[in-house]
């Protein structure tokens, strides 16, 4: 698995490590989503997961995952930024940091990545390793052909009166 991604990452990537970078703001993000991982609450996986979320207005909110004995009801830690930050009145973001305890890359499971990419598709995603160091992807690479809000727009969705 790690294989297939590291092949697929190496078209859409760049490494680096926080301190290669001049841009504060990043590294505050990265900062960020490891703190919300030391607030998980996974007592089910014990899998540690913590996120950031850049507004385009330059705020950063930070989620973690809430795992819940009823596993469908868990809700990771990319979604529950997200909605923290849509519960304030943000709807633009520009990027995402994203952690947890595995040393390889990891990225966002398949529910994060369409509710990520309901608010935008050129965004940032950096995933981050528990070192510091992370991989920077563009969220439009992250989910291919995905469902967007445009999809609801058009004849098929306009309602006849008979």
């Amino acid at each position: 698995m790690q294989a297939k991604m590291n092949f697929y990452l190496n078209t859409a990537r760049e490494t680096m490590e926080p301190s290669m970078t001049d841009d504060g703001v990043i590294k505050e993000l990265v900062k960020k989503c490891q703190e919300a991982k030391t607030l998980a609450y996974c007592p089910y996986s014990n899998f540690p997961v913590g996120a950031a979320v850049l507004t385009k207005q330059g705020q950063i909110f930070q989620g973690c995952n809430v795992e819940n004995a009823s596993y469908g009801l868990t809700v990771c830690a990319e979604r529950t930024v997200i909605q923290k930050a849509v519960s304030e009145g943000y709807r633009e973001f520009s990027a995402m940091a994203v952690t947890c305890d595995i040393k390889e890359t990891v990225g966002p499971c398949g529910a994060c990545r369409q509710v990520m990419i309901e608010f935008g598709r050129d965004w940032d995603v950096y995933l981050t390793k528990p070192d510091g160091s992370y991989t920077r992807v563009k969220l439009n690479d992250l989910l291919f052909l995905p469902f967007e809000p445009s999809h609801l727009d058009g004849p098929h969705t306009k309602k006849t009166t008979n």
